[in-house]
C-alpha cells in the first residue's frame, strides 16, 4: 500500500450503527474519490462492518479507528483492517500497533508526544482533538522543530476549514466526520454521500 497520507487529502471518520450500510457507503466513498476508510470502533457493529468492507469492497482501504487497547488492535486486524488510528497513545497500545502488521496513526496532541514517538521511529501520526488542540497555528509551529513528522489532524474539521490544514507542509491529510452523517447514512443516501467525497476530494490545495 502507498503511504496512507498520501492516498487522499480527506479519511472519512465513520461511525455506523447498521453493518448493512457498511458496503454501500463504502462504495460511495470510493465513486467520489476518496479510497481510504476509518471505521471507529465505537459502536457494536464496527468489526462486522470492516469485515464487510474489507471482504465487498477490494478498492477501498479501510481501517479501524478509536483503537483503545492491544485488544482492540487483534480485533480489528482480525476483521481485516488495513490500518490503524489511535486518539492518543500509551506504551502498551503502541507496542500492540507496532506488532499488528499494519500501518497505523498515533493519536497525539503535543509537541512532546509527537517527539516520544518520532524517537520511536513513528512520523506519521494523528493530530487529536485538532481544533481544540490549537488548530492550524499549532500545527504549523511545529513544522520548524519537527520537519520530519507528519500529521493526519482530526477532530472539529470542516470543509471551511480543512483547506488551511492541507496547506500545511506537515500535514498530509485530515480526518473528517461531515462526509458521512448519521442521517444520511440512516437515510441510505449514499448518492449525496458520494458527493460529499467528490468534494472533499478536491480539497487539496
Amino acid at each position: 500500500m502507498s503511504n496512507l497520507l498520501d492516498l487522499a487529502p480527506v479519511i472519512p471518520v465513520v461511525v455506523l450503527d447498521d453493518a448493512e450500510s457498511a458496503v454501500p457507503l463504502a462504495r460511495a466513498l470510493v465513486a467520489g474519490g476518496l479510497p481510504v476508510i476509518e471505521v471507529t470502533l465505537r459502536t457494536p457493529v464496527a468489526l462486522d462492518a470492516i469485515r464487510r468492507i474489507a471482504a465487498e469492497v477490494p478498492e477501498a482501504v479501510v481501517g479501524a479507528g478509536t483503537v483503545r487497547s492491544p485488544g482492540d488492535v487483534e480485533a480489528a486486524t482480525g476483521a481485516g483492517a488495513r490500518f490503524l488510528v489511535s486518539p492518543g497513545t500509551t506504551p502498551g497500545l503502541l507496542a500492540a500497533m507496532i506488532a499488528g502488521g499494519v500501518p497505523f496513526l498515533p493519536g497525539v496532541a503535543t509537541a512532546t508526544e509527537a517527539m516520544t514517538l518520532a524517537e520511536r521511529g513513528v512520523r506519521e501520526l494523528k493530530f487529536f482533538p485538532a481544533e481544540p488542540a490549537g488548530g492550524v497555528a499549532y500545527l504549523k509551529s511545529l513544522s520548524g522543530p519537527l520537519p520530519d513528522v507528519r500529521f493526519c489532524p482530526t477532530g472539529g474539521i470542516t470543509p471551511s476549514t480543512a483547506p488551511a490544514y492541507l496547506a500545511l507542509p506537515n500535514v498530509g491529510s485530515v480526518g473528517g466526520s461531515w462526509l458521512t452523517p448519521r442521517s444520511l447514512v440512516t437515510a441510505g443516501d449514499f448518492a449525496r454521500i458520494e458527493k460529499l467525497a467528490a468534494e472533499a476530494a478536491a480539497l487539496r490545495p
